[in-house]
């Protein structure tokens, strides 16, 4: 799908599933979907509202119904107030069509005016979803981007440290393919980035060697999947003797990579020669999950030494201080 920023590829992208249709003819020049500089706040898409006007204001049943049962001098001057306002467009829900006065004024004002046959709830929900996604901010990164075990992950590391053929024997052990190379990011809500291929890349996974793999075809519909979100970022690295022994043992090489304006777990894989790759990329993932929901093993070690300790520091401290009155 071509990039939605504009009134007339809105409706050429969504006519089908949104039901949408030109109620009067398509303005020539294209008309951008952004909110105006003075008013930041506004909303983008929304039942219709006089008060707090969107920028794309839905009439179903209900606010046809408002109209229709005002004086004619209100409903002229509500009417003057949708307008007012310099909507996008505004669009007619549940194959409802605009009265003759409503049309007039539209045409008068050059609003562009629609209709759909969804009910006024979905479409708005529809809307919103699709446009929340259009004007979020990006991202592209080098990386494969995966589902394991439930978890959105994007594997990074050097150029020819491997990240394809983890993700393929990853992929071969029932992990799904999202992106290879270069998985877009979009940051569709203050604490959520979504990952997704684009579409030339699509069920493509590049393997030195192999050549260009189809995982769709080869593995089945099961082994890839659209977009999810980007929960953990697993990177991968050779350690020289020095770095891999200053390395924590207690809690693992667990940081954090900013993306997007959001801070994303990162756990360094060290690559060296024998290592199951996949396994402890499972298990990290695992490890993961279990931190978001509350536990993690290295502080409970750290809890039980501490505990053990107080526990027998009198007997310690009882015992030392015979030997000290024996020397």
């Amino acid at each position: 799908m071509k990039a939605i920023d504009s009134l007339q590829r809105l409706v050429d992208s969504l006519s089908k599933p949104l039901k949408l249709r030109w109620v009067l003819e398509p303005p020539p020049e294209p008309i951008p979907l952004t909110n105006p500089p003075q008013s930041p706040r506004q909303r983008l898409v929304g039942s219709m509202n006089c008060i707090r006007p969107n920028r794309v204001q839905i009439i179903g049943p209900a606010e046809s119904a408002y109209l229709g049962d005002l004086h004619p001098d209100a409903r002229a001057d509500m009417m003057t107030r949708v307008f007012t306002a310099q909507p996008i467009a505004v669009i007619f829900s549940d194959g409802l069509e605009p009265d003759p006065e409503f049309r007039a004024l539209a045409e008068r004002e050059q609003t562009p005016l629609l209709g759909s046959g969804l009910n006024d709830q979905d479409l708005v929900e529809h809307l919103q979803h699709v446009l929340t996604y259009a004007f979020a901010e990006r991202i592209t990164l080098h990386g494969v981007f995966l589902e394991v075990l439930g978890m959105g992950v994007l594997l990074v590391g050097d150029p020819g440290i491997g990240k394809s053929e983890l993700a393929l024997e990853l992929i071969a052990r029932g992990h799904r393919l999202i992106a290879d190379d270069a998985p877009e990011f979009a940051r569709v809500a203050p604490e959520i980035i979504e990952g997704r291929c684009p579409p030339l890349l699509r069920d493509f996974l590049e393997v030195r060697g192999l050549g260009v793999l189809n995982i769709r075809a080869m593995f089945g519909e099961s082994a890839v999947r659209e977009t999810d979100h980007l929960k953990l970022v697993i990177s991968m690295r050779i350690y020289n003797s020095s770095e891999l022994a200053g390395v924590d043992r207690l809690l693992g090489s667990l940081s954090a990579r900013t993306i997007l304006g959001i801070a994303v777990p990162e756990i360094t894989i060290p690559v060296a020669p024998g290592r199951n790759l996949a396994v402890l990329l499972e298990t990290a993932v695992r490890s993961q999950i279990l931190r978001i929901r509350g536990y993690d093993a290295g502080a409970d070690l750290a809890e039980r030494q501490a505990e053990l300790l107080a526990a027998d520091a009198p007997a310690w401290e009882a015992e030392y201080s015979t030997r000290e009155a024996w020397t």
